[in-house]
Formats: C-alpha cells, structure tokens, sequence
C-alpha cells in the first residue's frame, strides 16, 4: 500500500532545481516568471526586496531537499494514494469485501507508481532501479527483524515448517531482506489462549506480496516503458491477455511462482497506464470513448464475479480476472479527469496535511498497518478487565463495538510506528530524518514568500 509505493510506493525523487519535465506530455511544470526589464533607477528598498523575492523563489525552485514538496507534485495524485491507503486499512480491519469494487487499491496504487517511475526513467535506468530499491529495502529491513523477532519468540521453527521446505526452504527467509518472493511465514502460530488469534503470523506477513509484486514492476519497468513507447497498445492489454490465461485456470502454474505471475498479469495494466498517463496517451484520447469503453470492462468484470465468487463472495482479491478488469477500467477514469492540481483545492485543504504525510510515510503505513490491526485485540481485551466494565450490559455493549474500538484504536499505534519508525524512510531516501512530516514547514515557508512578494 506506496508514493508509490503505497502505493504502497516510496516518495518519488524530487526533480532538482534544474529538472524539466517534457512539455508535450502535460505533466505539471515548475512556474517560471519571465525575467522583467528592470526600470532606470530603484531605491534601495525595492532593490532589496527584488533581493528577496529571487532568493525566496530561488530557495522553493530547490526546496525538496529540506523534504518539502516538490514544486512539479501533483495533490490529485497524492490525494489518490492516500485514499488507497485508508482502503486499504480499512479493508483489512472490517473485511468488507465490497470495498474491492468501491476502490480497488492496488490498482490505483500500482498506476501511481508507474507514473512516478516512467518519470524517473528519464534518467539512466540502472541508477533508477538501485534508488527505488534503496528507498524500499531499509523500511522492510525495520520490519522483518521486529515480525521474525515475534515469530521466533512465538515458537516458529522455519526449518521444521513443511510448508517452507524444510532446510532448504530456509534459503526463502532471504525474502525479508529482498523480496524477489512473498516471504514465508506460518499459517498458524501460538495457542486459542493466546493473546492474539492464531492468525496473527497470516495477518502480519501477508501484505508483504505488495513488495514483492513492486520489486519485479520496478525491474521490469525499462523494458516495458520501451515496449510501451514502441507498441503502446499491445504492451498496455498484454497484462489483460495474460491473465485471462493465468488466472483463469487456462493455465496453472503452481506455488510462489504462480502466485508471482497472476499479480504481474492483474496488476501489470494498470502499472502501465501509469505510463500512458505520464507519456499522455491518456489526455490525447477522446474522454467520452476512455469512459465508455472503461464502462464496458468494468460491466464484464462485475458480470464476470458474478458467475466466479470466492468464499468471500464479491471480493474480488479471490477474482483475478475480475480484479485486474474492473481496477484497469478504474484507473482509466480516475486518471482520464486528472486535474494536476498544485495545491488541494477548496474543502480538501483541510486534509492537505494528512495527505502530505500519508504521502511521505506510504511505506510505513503498508507496512505496518496489518500487525497494528492486530496488536489492537489484546489491547481492547485489557478493557474487560476494568471495575466500571465488570456488569452484564456493559460487557454486551463492549462486545458489539468490538470492531469499531479497533478502528479508533489502530489510527494512534499507525501514528506511533511512524513516529518510531518513519525517519527509516528519509535516510533510505537521504533526506533529514523527520518524525512527522506533514509539510507544516513548507507551507509556512510558502506564507513568508508570498508575504515577501506581496
């Protein structure tokens, strides 16, 4: 789940002061003034306020390296990520599996992610690659050594675990530390007196194919955005085709491969519209078509879950085809009425601070937010033990808000572990270590050089 990652998918690279995105393909530009003639003669006041303005401009031209926002951000994008992200919370506190339809996540995330790395291709692809695993790699690193910790500690035994295979299957524990594969973990750990369900190793770990499905997009991305450039419609309904094979039962192919090879195929379209977006084969096609046509793949998507429903029904994580249909189909209309805007515009400004942060903490979050969900549970448990909470009814009404005591207790531990662990983010990314970075800074920045220019 961030940026990009989530989603998740680390920060972008910030463009320097000097950086310059293609005119042609309708990313936002840096606002540059034109230089005006200067009058015969200026006071000394008026000269030093020219003075400030150039430095003021000057310093937000370059202000990325302070860890603000870079001027070339687009906010509807980062507003986008963030709602992936909160689905994505959400989905794994409640269960709700119509929440796949409302929003499909991943495949917003992975079309965010791709336009952030077709950007980034600019410059030399094997440089590209090395930062997005620099940036990815330290934030995993943090969390596999506190999840192998409490796995250890709980009495897994990977090299007597069948499901690993046995010794040799120990080699797969280096998924912790590059996720070339879903790392492994066991389906079930402790006891039903436990503190926590039996599930909790299942719950923690499982989000982790997000990683391992980014690692293979982010290596595979040179190759594709040059296919892309070359054959754009074949390379864009490619990953459609594919799945249709793989995730269909055409074809099978079995363990962690298969499962490697299904993500790839559900999620590859909308990695590549991320391209067409950031290359603007998107802006140049007719809007009412993109629509249309978007409209048409997500009724065969529906119909298609309709006849193929998993144990979760409606889920369509349970759905390949249905999956990468109707999330391709998604992803064409979110980024069709893409507005590029610079600032969250109207009621949306009052977010503007969580946003920046969700933005600049994706891989956290993601991270993180699985085992937080079930960190809860002990927690609210302790409730039980309360003098106030000892009669039937107040046990009753604890017991029907159960989920709901979760859901407003997993926002502050997911502010902890960004306190706690979010800075690991900065240094992969050699920026400042920061705690809480909502881009306060920034915007108080931007006053004081608004002031000066006024």
């Amino acid at each position: 789940m961030t940026q990009g990652h989530l989603g998740a998918e680390p920060t972008p690279e910030p463009m320097t002061a000097s950086a310059e995105p293609t005119p042609e393909y309708g990313f936002p530009r840096r606002r540059t003034e034109a230089a005006e003639p200067a009058p015969a003669a200026t006071s000394t006041q008026d000269t030093r306020s020219a003075a400030s303005v150039k430095a003021a401009d000057s310093s937000v031209a370059s202000g990325v390296a302070s860890g603000g926002k870079p001027s070339g951000r687009d906010r509807y994008l980062d507003l986008l990520r963030s709602l992936a992200l909160v689905r994505v919370v959400l989905y794994h506190l409640f269960g709700w599996a119509w929440l796949t339809v409302l929003f499909p996540s991943m495949g917003v995330m992975f079309a965010l992610a791709g336009s952030l790395m077709a950007r980034s291709l600019q410059r030399p692809a094997l440089s590209v690659i090395r930062g997005r695993l620099r940036r990815l790699l330290p934030p995993l690193w943090a969390f596999s050594a506190v999840l192998l910790t409490l796995m250890f500690t709980a009495g897994w035994n990977p090299a007597k675990d069948p499901d690993i295979g046995g010794t040799l299957g120990l080699t797969r524990l280096l998924d912790y530390i590059v996720p070339i594969g879903a790392p492994p973990y066991p389906w079930h750990l402790g006891s039903d007196s436990g503190l926590l369900e039996r599930t909790w190793a299942d719950d923690a770990a499982g989000p982790l194919w997000y990683l391992r499905a980014y690692l293979w997009f982010v290596v595979a991305s040179p190759l594709l955005l040059w296919a892309f450039r070359r054959v754009p419609w074949p390379t864009l309904l490619a990953p459609l085709a594919l799945t249709a094979v793989v995730g269909t039962g055409v074809v099978t192919i079995p363990g962690e491969t298969g499962n490697a090879v299904t993500d790839f195929a559900v999620y590859g379209g909308c990695w590549v519209l991320g391209f067409a977006h950031h290359e603007g084969m998107l802006a140049k096609f007719p809007r009412y078509l993109a629509v249309s046509l978007s409209v048409f793949l997500m009724a065969f998507a529906l119909w298609w879950a309709s006849g193929h429903q998993g144990p979760d029904h409606w889920d369509l994580n349970d759905i390949p085809l249905a999956q990468a249909f109707w999330s391709f189909g998604f992803v064409v209309i979110l980024l069709q009425y893409s507005p590029s805007w610079r600032e969250l515009p109207g009621r949306l400004r009052r977010w503007d601070k969580l946003v920046t942060l969700s933005n600049n903490r994706a891989v956290t979050i993601y991270l993180w937010h699985n085992l937080l969900i079930t960190a809860t549970v002990p927690l609210i448990d302790l409730a039980y033990d309360l003098p106030f909470l000892q009669s039937d009814a107040a046990t009753s009404a604890l017991d029907s808000s159960y989920t709901l005591c979760m859901f407003l207790l997993v926002w502050p531990l997911i502010a902890l572990a960004i306190l706690t662990f979010g800075w690991i983010e900065d240094v992969a990314a050699g920026r400042r270590p920061r705690l809480w970075p909502s881009g306060s800074r920034r915007r108080a920045f931007r006053s004081r050089t608004s002031d000066v220019r006024a």
